[in-house]
């Protein structure tokens, strides 16, 4: 009796060790040297103005006063996104991915003019953006060793996009072009079939994405004084993509 209680306990280490086991899903897919997939995702995103402060404003008798008008996002707008990839293995711990793709979303844009006596025409203003954006992000991935079916990494690229939207009439106008940087966190989830990669990133634009000469462009003089308040913006976005591959 002693003699198989001493065995057991000799064998339970390994029982324990075979019983945490994990069968590996797809064991040889990160040995491709090249493989596509596809995005889908949801984002924030938010415009960070310079405001100018104090200006003096022509009104329509033709005297001059002073005003200060704040411009501000004044929340994180929500969107979507949707894109393809095309993703090359550099070694056993560094990858280049491609990842084309479409960003939709809106932003909600408030004027706001401190001088209370202010006219009716020079009083508080709204503006939506719809945005769309073409992006192709060129993004290098350092991934953990795999353990089991996940493996952590962290990434990091640049993301230049084109501005599909604007109207004429705008108060506020983005310009065509712009590039951001981005860094985040992911991680691989190896599954029967496929490759599932959950992956948050911030991206921050590099450029000044106002379109400063829009305000001498608008018919409308009154929306004037509120398209010159910001001298500059930049953009930012969260992101949450869900990769298959």
């Amino acid at each position: 009796m002693r003699k198989r209680i001493i065995t057991i306990l000799l064998l339970l280490p390994l029982l324990c060790a075979r019983a945490q086991e994990v069968v590996q899903n797809r064991p040889y897919t990160d040995l491709r040297p090249f493989h596509f997939g596809i995005l889908v995702g949801a984002h924030l995103q938010d415009l960070e103005f310079n405001n100018i402060g104090p200006q003096t404003v022509t009104l329509a008798d033709g005297t001059q006063q002073t005003y200060t008008i704040t411009t501000d996002q004044d929340r994180w707008d929500n969107g979507f996104n949707v894109g393809v990839l095309g993703e090359a293995r550099l070694s056993d711990y560094f990858a280049l991915r491609i990842a084309p793709a479409l960003y939709f979303g809106n932003r909600h844009l408030t004027f706001h003019n401190l001088d209370a006596s202010a006219p009716d025409s020079l009083k508080d203003k709204t503006q939506n953006i719809k945005t769309v954006y073409i992006s192709c992000a060129f993004d290098i991935i350092f991934a953990s060793k795999r353990d089991g079916n996940h493996r952590p990494y962290i990434m990091t690229g640049i993301n230049p996009v084109i501005n599909l939207t604007g109207k004429s009439d705008d108060i506020i106008k983005l310009k065509r072009h712009d590039i951001f940087l981005e860094a985040g966190v992911g991680c691989d989830f190896y599954l029967p079939f496929f490759k599932l990669r959950p992956e948050l990133k911030f991206m921050y634009g590099l450029t000044n994405s106002l379109d400063t000469g829009h305000a001498d462009r608008l018919r409308d003089a009154s929306l004037k004084p509120f398209a010159n308040s910001v001298d500059k913006a930049h953009s930012k976005m969260i992101v949450l993509t869900f990769y298959f591959e």
